[in-house]
């Protein structure tokens, strides 16, 4: 055999055995953890938890690295230009890995250049109104918004967001119109809410605990399919007059497409792992998010979710005109 071609050889034979054993000893430096919002918000609470739970079992550091903008397509945008090593980590939620794929015109596919790792799991959204609305649950908030068609107003955190979408889809199921208010974010929106210049709104329920707390607000319905254990006096959706009505904030963990299926496999149990821990299980249940089911807990699992959940809510986005900002 040609020198040239033994070498050749040599090299392809190294290749093929260095890549699984540098798989195999995944991680020997720190890992980025990317979150596409700015820092403080619920999702980066919830990475910076999730990432300390990683450090001790995998041993090596969580850098967390916030790219918000653009509903978070711009932070997926970076884990997906990132090498598929292992070293990547995309946390985000229904919006920034479904939602935005409706949304926007994107350089990147959400289900090919991104493989799943796991479904975290989901918060409810909350629909609840400013205290001195005329209507006391979710059959007099319908029956206001009836009579009085195109008066009420609603706060959204952004054109397309979660809650947009959510009300959008309340006013097809009731046949309700209402006014859309959007804001940069659900801070500003539950201000104008305390204040009385907005009507009500529908977003993501652990954004509302204090305040129900202090009831300084009128909760509705929850739009989960089971009630609030921090907040158990509060219908579904469903047993409160709107049968079907289901609306949640999801979240999952995501790398580079190509990463090798060891390392992949390793996250996904490292994340099992963390999820099985009754003290964690506490900790979610007290930020309002409900772990997803362990079956429910595999990379396949995942994407069958998000693939499902984009043929639900994209042909909404499409058939409301709906465009991202």
């Amino acid at each position: 055999m040609p020198r040239w071609l033994t070498a050749m050889a040599v090299v392809t034979l190294t290749l093929g055995w260095v890549v699984p054993v540098a798989a195999q000893s995944y991680p020997t430096r720190p890992i980025t953890m990317i979150v596409p919002f700015p820092a403080g918000g619920a999702t980066d609470t919830l990475a910076r938890y999730l990432a300390e739970q990683m450090r001790g079992i995998l041993g090596q550091t969580i850098i967390i690295e916030n790219v918000g903008g653009a509903a978070g397509s711009i932070g997926v945008g970076r884990a997906v230009r990132s090498p598929p090593d292992g070293y990547t980590l995309s946390i985000g939620t229904s919006t920034t890995h479904m939602l935005t794929g409706g949304l926007y015109s994107l350089q990147f596919d959400l289900l090919k250049d991104l493989e799943p790792v796991i479904y975290i799991g989901h918060e409810s959204l909350l629909i609840v109104g400013r205290k001195g609305l005329p209507a006391d649950d979710l059959k007099g908030l319908i029956a206001y918004l009836k009579a009085n068609p195109d008066k009420a107003s609603v706060g959204i955190a952004g054109v397309g967001a979660t809650g947009h979408l959510a009300g959008i889809s309340f006013q097809k199921e009731t046949g309700t119109k209402f006014q859309f208010v959007p804001y940069r974010g659900n801070a500003h929106a539950m201000q104008d809410l305390l204040a009385g210049q907005l009507d009500f709104m529908i977003e993501p329920s652990s954004n509302f605990k204090s305040l129900i707390a202090t009831g300084s607000i009128k909760p509705f319905a929850v739009t989960g399919s089971a009630r609030l254990s921090s907040s158990p006096d509060i219908p579904t959706a469903d047993e409160a007059g709107l049968p079907g009505f289901v609306a949640t904030l999801w979240y999952g963990l995501w790398v580079p497409k190509d990463t090798p299926k060891v390392i992949v496999e390793k996250l996904n149990a490292t994340m099992r792992q963390i999820l099985a821990d009754p003290l964690i299980q506490r900790r979610f249940e007290d930020l309002g998010i409900q772990i997803s089911p362990r079956d429910q807990q595999s990379p396949e699992a995942l994407r069958a979710f998000q693939k499902a959940e984009m043929e639900r809510w994209w042909p909404v986005i499409k058939a409301s005109n709906v465009r991202g900002e």
